[in-house]
């Protein structure tokens, strides 16, 4: 493969240790030439100290640690790329475990399509975890909802993306002001500059978020909130966003079937309760 894309994958993170090292230990497997991936950590603030951690790796990787004041993810994103050398930008998070083929499928994208973003597979690695198995689900029915169809991909999430480095630069990166939904930010922006997505659904990571019901109802309370400026933000736009009845209908079946309907239950008010919350903050 030696004319595989040159690729950097950019990880944020923030206080947790454990996790990166996880996460970086399957990088370091990665199905890819050692020569054409690098690997750029942002810490994002964090009061944990990472060089010990991350040294040993460097024997395998070609990893740089980059550090900030706290900025948030989409901050975090946006540094690593500015010291990105690869084509192709991969990004995931500090809790996700890549798969050995990940990169390899994502850059084979790349070659077909080089101008194009790809969008991979994420599973729930805590099956057992009633809160990360329902925060997993509400990502499947979205990606279903937004993403029917060849040819009109229009979301996918951060821990499992990748983008040609010229066309991040073009669009302006992530907005920092977000601190959730950047995702959603960055993709409209995407297709409004007439680029394409698609999705591979062999580019897997392994989302290992461990959620009890307070870390789950604090998290989808925030998702809320940028949920809320995400809509403000486009219809400022000229692109107002559509409530789809159709979306939360198949969530309620799917938690249904899958033993979820509390969790939901949690989801949908804390994720109401955040969006009220800022839209009262903002004004009307």
């Amino acid at each position: 493969m030696n004319d595989a894309p040159t690729c950097s994958v950019v990880v944020p993170t923030h206080d947790r240790p454990t996790a990166l090292r996880v996460c970086l230990e399957s990088l370091a497997a990665l199905d890819y030439p050692r020569e054409r991936y690098e690997v750029i950590v942002v810490d994002d603030g964090g009061g944990v100290p990472l060089e010990d951690l991350v040294e040993p790796l460097r024997e395998r990787l070609s990893l740089e640690l980059l550090s900030q004041p706290r900025g948030g993810p989409a901050a975090a994103r946006n540094a690593g790329v500015a010291r990105a050398g690869g084509e192709l930008i991969a990004f995931t998070d500090d809790d996700c475990r890549p798969r050995p083929d990940w990169l390899r499928r994502l850059a084979e994208r790349f070659r077909v399509a080089p101008e194009g973003a790809t969008g991979g597979r994420t599973v729930n690695a805590l099956a057992q975890n009633p809160f990360s198995s329902a925060a997993q689900l509400v990502i499947d029915v979205g990606y279903r909802q937004s993403n029917e169809g060849p040819e009109s991909r229009r979301w996918f999430t951060t821990n499992n993306l990748a983008v040609p480095a010229a066309g991040f630069r073009a669009v302006g990166g992530f907005d920092p002001s977000f601190r959730t939904a950047e995702d959603r930010d960055f993709c409209s922006r995407w297709l409004d500059h007439g680029l394409r997505m698609s999705y591979e659904p062999r580019a897997v990571v392994e989302h290992a978020h461990d959620l009890d019901l307070a870390g789950f109802a604090r998290l989808h309370f925030d998702y809320g909130r940028g949920a809320l400026r995400y809509h403000r933000k486009e219809r400022r736009q000229g692109r107002p966003v559509r409530i789809e009845p159709s979306f939360y209908l198949a969530l309620a079946r799917q938690a249904r079937r899958a033993g979820l309907l509390r969790a939901l239950l949690v989801w949908h008010v804390a994720h109401t309760a955040g969006f009220t919350w800022e839209w009262c903050r903002q004004g009307r």
